[in-house]
């Protein structure tokens, strides 16, 4: 697998998060601060209400602006058999139920799921439970993790 590539589609994934967040942000803007929208008495909250929506939505921004430099610092490595499971391997695991799962631990943008190659990756932070049971562990290693209430245990066949 072509880690170069799939480090390129993960950025311009989040390039579209990141243009989305900038919509949402002008238009909230231009909504909190709409002629339309100015308080007609005391108890009228609509520009309240929008700016703290314009706010929220900046800070979005903010975050996808924070996580496409993260992923821009992050260099593709190629790691070996031997390896631990670290930031930017591509896990592929197996649950009690035979069915594949592919996890990228990557330094941000927990949650972002996407297509390469035709394989869906999920991207996980260490932080996540997920993450942090896969962190340093190695090929053939069991990982367990509550997704909820249940019990999920996964085996890691191969980091790429």
């Amino acid at each position: 697998m072509d880690k170069s590539q799939l480090l390129k589609h993960i950025v311009d994934e989040l390039k579209k998060v990141h243009q989305s967040a900038v919509d949402a942000a002008t238009r909230a803007y231009e909504t909190a601060t709409h002629e339309e929208n100015a308080p007609e008495h005391q108890y009228d909250t609509l520009s309240l209400e929008a700016s703290y929506l314009a706010q929220g939505q900046a800070q979005r921004v903010a975050e996808c602006e924070d996580e496409l430099t993260k992923y821009a610092q992050l260099k593709p490595r190629t790691f070996s058999e031997d390896d631990k499971v670290t930031i930017g391997c591509l896990v592929q695991l197996v649950d009690e139920e035979d069915k594949e799962k592919y996890i990228f631990l990557g330094p941000a943008a927990g949650g972002l799921k996407l297509t390469f190659d035709g394989i869906a990756i999920s991207i996980v932070t260490p932080s996540a439970p997920l993450g942090q049971a896969l962190s340093e562990q190695h090929i053939d290693d069991e990982v367990e993790v509550y997704i909820g209430h249940e019990r999920k245990t996964f085996e890691i066949v191969a980091i790429f």
